[in-house]
């Protein structure tokens, strides 16, 4: 007769301390848990119920600006600088983790500013306007929390601030000083003058700075024009395929340094490389598109904004339909902003709202409004992908949380598994009714509502028109088209 004795080490079954957690041997075998999926499903109601009374995106918002904000660009390589251009031709830097003005100068140009894009450095930024001028200003300011502050700070917990620690910050703002990071401009309505001027013959309605190299993209009236930083006429100018028909938007591509993304007012979407003196190609939609902005990491790809309230996601090896159509917005989306993790994007509407949605979905994940905010000219999402800033007619930048009920602050560690267990168990049954409507349900202003009906009432009558002239025509003769396939109206080679 053999006995199986059980053997258990002392250190794995007792508490190390009187205050941790009581250690529990569970038997993980679910023919013993014969109730484990509905309790996992009551608890998902329950995640998901207390993620939406805990969802309040709204971090804060900055006031300064006394006309709309028209434009706005975040430093590629750092959190805190952020820019921001007015229709009256005020430019703000603004300093996102104290929330303050660092500098502005309301009169940096005689007419709207229609676009704003950091150097591939961080020390200066570019700005464009309808005054048909390009000026290049210092980026480098003190932001909030630098080495000297945070020396005093602690000096002040110590009690203690010796001659040693200040002279040795003193000098590590010189060494910075030196490298143009870190200068001493005031708050003042006039600011810093700028470094350099470019006047051309065209107004300008967009601008984006290369990746690497010194060279910065302009739209204009009538083509698109290349800059280098040390030449005072562009060094390369494409025209459209089409004619003269003005330029919206210009986008360099993340990794490929030679090719160029824009949207013009017929319609088109246009690729060029710099390599070569004509356009790539060109496909044209339906209706004008109004942004353009290149996934960050799959730079293959890019989604336009459109006027017909839709987002299209391109592959610019194909254009002739789009890989997928974002729905959601019951206005023209104005503006788009890429999380840094290229998982997902943002999007600011005529309709007052904002809309989060995944690369690959359809719908938005979350919808954020207030009650006092206009039509919504530029979002972005910060360098951590943690929050977004959205510029708007109302003069006023906010910022939001990119997830609604993430808490801000450090978390403990029984906190985040918690947090991690909520949201697995969401995910796992989101396809259940019941789950799908607490997660899914928003409360939107109840004009998005109306016209979001409209909307559904119009798709499902046209659905219908089109269902009774296939079912009505000869065999062959019409062929159903879905929406992807109806966006693209025609395409150049």
């Amino acid at each position: 007769m053999k006995i199986k004795a059980l053997s258990r080490s002392i250190e794995s079954h007792t508490r190390s301390n009187s205050g941790d957690i009581k250690k529990l041997s569970r038997n993980l075998d679910p023919k013993h848990k014969p109730l484990e999926r509905a309790r996992e499903y009551t608890r998902a109601i329950t995640a998901a119920k207390l993620e939406r009374m805990f969802a309040k995106p709204f971090v804060a918002a900055l006031e300064g600006h006394v006309d709309s904000v028209a434009c706005s660009a975040a430093s590629r390589g750092h959190l805190c600088p952020f820019v921001t251009g007015g229709v009256d031709g005020e430019i703000r830097v603004w300093d996102l983790a104290s929330r303050k003005t660092v500098w502005n100068n309301k009169t940096s140009h005689t007419g709207g500013v229609n676009g704003v894009c950091v150097s591939n450095d961080g020390k200066t930024f570019f700005s464009c306007s309808s005054d048909k001028t390009i000026k290049q200003w210092p980026l480098g300011v003190r932001f909030a929390g630098g080495r000297k502050e945070k020396r005093k700070r602690k000096g002040k917990q110590k009690g203690v601030l010796d001659e040693s620690d200040d002279e040795d910050s003193d000098s590590e703002e010189e060494e910075e000083e030196e490298d143009g990071k870190v200068t001493d401009q005031t708050s003042s309505s006039q600011g810093p003058a700028p470094l350099n001027s470019w006047l051309f013959n065209d107004t300008f309605k967009s601008m984006d700075h290369h990746w690497n190299e010194e060279q910065f993209a302009t739209a204009s009236d009538e083509a698109v024009q290349v800059w280098s930083h040390h030449r005072s006429n562009p060094i390369q100018e494409y025209n459209p395929f089409s004619g003269t028909d003005s330029c919206n938007v210009v986008r360099w591509n993340p990794s490929e340094r030679s090719l160029l993304a824009h949207t013009s007012s017929d319609r088109g979407i246009g690729l060029h490389d710099t390599r070569a003196s004509s356009s790539l190609r060109k496909t044209v939609l339906q209706m004008k598109s109004n942004c353009l902005e290149w996934n960050p990491m799959e730079p293959m790809n890019f989604v336009v904004g459109n006027e017909d309230h839709n987002c299209y996601s391109f592959d610019m090896r194909k254009l002739a339909q789009p890989t997928m159509v974002h729905k959601g917005h019951v206005g023209a989306v104005l503006s788009i902003g890429w999380s840094s993790t290229g998982r997902e994007f943002v999007t600011g509407s005529y309709d007052r709202t904002i809309r989060i949605f995944g690369y690959r979905s359809g719908t938005a994940r979350d919808s954020y409004y207030a009650k006092r905010m206009q039509r919504v000219f530029c979002v972005n999402y910060t360098a951590d992908a943690k929050f977004i800033v959205s510029g708007s007619d109302d003069t006023n930048l906010r910022i939001w949380k990119a997830r609604s009920n993430e808490k801000l602050g450090q978390k403990l560690v029984r906190e985040e598994r918690s947090t991690n267990y909520r949201n697995t168990l969401v995910k796992k049954f989101e396809h259940m009714p019941e789950v799908r409507n607490i997660v899914k349900s928003r409360n939107l202003p109840k004009f998005v509502k109306k016209q979001s009906a409209m909307a559904q009432i119009q798709h499902a009558s046209a659905k219908r028109k089109e269902g009774n002239i296939i079912k009505h025509s000869k065999k062959g003769t019409v062929e159903y088209k879905g929406i992807r396939g109806k966006s693209v109206v025609k395409e150049y080679e």
